[in-house]
């Protein structure tokens, strides 16, 4: 049987890989000259490819979308995908944060093998191929390609973040004319728009935040933030960005709220600022007795119109930081939205064209960084392939 994936990155190279391993002809259609773009970016942070917490907790990152992912995590769990890595010859590790990665902290390491191993098992590549949808006969159509026929389709186009490393979104008008509901696309883990002052701005884009507690509408998690020319970005504030991006979507603005000392008390830190400054200014004292870097000591004043409040140790435990706009998709590190659950199976089939499957971020959830967007590729990857068997097998 003849097999077709369009989309080579992470979800139709594995999607590929089970199919080709299992007697299929398999064809991937990539529009970008070369294959997993995304995945080689990734590389560049060191290949986060899974993370090591207990897999319970793990399966409830995916917000909306938990629930239903939770049969494809099953089925392809953070241990067999690290266990995959390693029988590609990349040794992992878990780091410090819970993290999981390569030893070689890259990911061209890795996408030779992988590419190798697809290649031996006699899976057809084919770059520069743009899919545009189906001819009158259902056969795929690509730009300056001939019209295709396969017994079964992958569809593992990516979402709509980082159009420029292939993933642009274009598919989701194709598909909404083929009567597949498709919810819009929306930023994920992404940076959010401050109206800092020009000097704040022109002084400390770029600073590290360190070791901070951030918290929006109940929630707080510990991480890192990055002061940027247009507001705010970095791992912590990713891990809240579904939620900031809605409240911003329903209301207009969202309020961060950041702890900058969180291992510290309101108390410990007055009892620090409780001695005579001297002769010293009143941002050198502050710096000196609690260890906050210039960045964040001017947070303080732009949170406090200029100015540093006479309470501090408040100051420093609860500095608001006011957000007005999401970054937009094309910097966002992934994307919300995509081919609805309603308009699959669960085989991942779309219920509008027989024999047609989707897998990885065409499909509408999304995760935080962390190992997370990798490991719900890999097992959609995965999914989507069993459902082609399934149906090859009883069409």
């Amino acid at each position: 049987m003849s097999v077709a994936v369009v989309g080579g990155g992470p979800a139709g190279l594995f999607a590929a890989e089970t199919l080709s391993a299992r007697g299929c002809r398999v064809t991937v259609y990539e529009r970008m000259p070369t294959f997993g773009r995304k995945l080689l970016m990734a590389g560049r942070g060191g290949l986060n490819l899974t993370h090591s917490e207990p897999f319970a907790r793990f399966k409830t990152r995916y917000g909306a979308a938990s629930g239903r992912l939770d049969p494809y995590l099953d089925a392809f769990p953070s241990d067999a995908l690290i266990a995959w890595a390693e029988g590609l010859g990349q040794p992992m590790f878990v780091g410090s944060s819970g993290r999981v990665f390569p030893k070689a902290l890259k990911a061209s390491p890795l996408l030779r093998a992988w590419l190798q191993r697809l290649t031996d098992q006699g899976v057809r590549l084919q770059p520069r191929a743009e899919w545009l949808g189906w001819d009158a006969a259902r056969a795929l159509r690509f730009r300056d390609l001939p019209a295709q026929r396969h017994d079964a389709v992958i569809l593992a186009l990516g979402g709509a973040s980082w159009p420029k490393l292939g993933s642009t979104g274009a598919w989701a008008e194709v598909l909404a004319a083929q009567g597949v509901e498709v919810a819009p696309f929306r930023p994920a883990n992404c940076g959010f728009v401050v109206d800092w002052s020009e000097a704040f701005r022109t002084r400390f884009a770029g600073a590290p935040l360190k070791s901070l507690a951030l918290s929006f509408e109940g929630r707080s998690v510990r991480g890192e933030a990055m002061i940027a020319g247009y507001g705010i970005e970095g791992g912590g504030v990713y891990a809240l960005s579904a939620a900031l991006r809605d409240a911003i979507a329903r209301d207009g603005r969202a309020v961060l709220q950041l702890d900058l000392r969180p291992d510290l008390t309101e108390d410990q830190l007055a009892a620090k600022l409780s001695p005579s400054r001297g002769s010293q200014s009143l941002s050198t004292f502050l710096r000196k007795a609690t260890g906050l870097p210039p960045a964040a000591v001017n947070l303080i004043r732009e949170a406090n119109a200029g100015g540093l409040p006479e309470n501090l140790a408040h100051a420093i435990k609860h500095v608001a930081v006011p957000l007005t706009a999401t970054r937009g998709l094309e910097r966002a590190i992934s994307s919300a939205g995509g081919v609805s659950w309603s308009a699959v199976d669960e085989t991942l089939m779309l219920t509008a064209r027989p024999g047609v499957f989707v897998a990885g971020e065409m499909l509408d959830w999304e995760a935080p960084t962390g190992g997370y967007l990798l490991q719900a590729c890999f097992a959609t990857g995965l999914a989507a392939a069993n459902g082609v068997a399934g149906w090859l097998a009883n069409p």
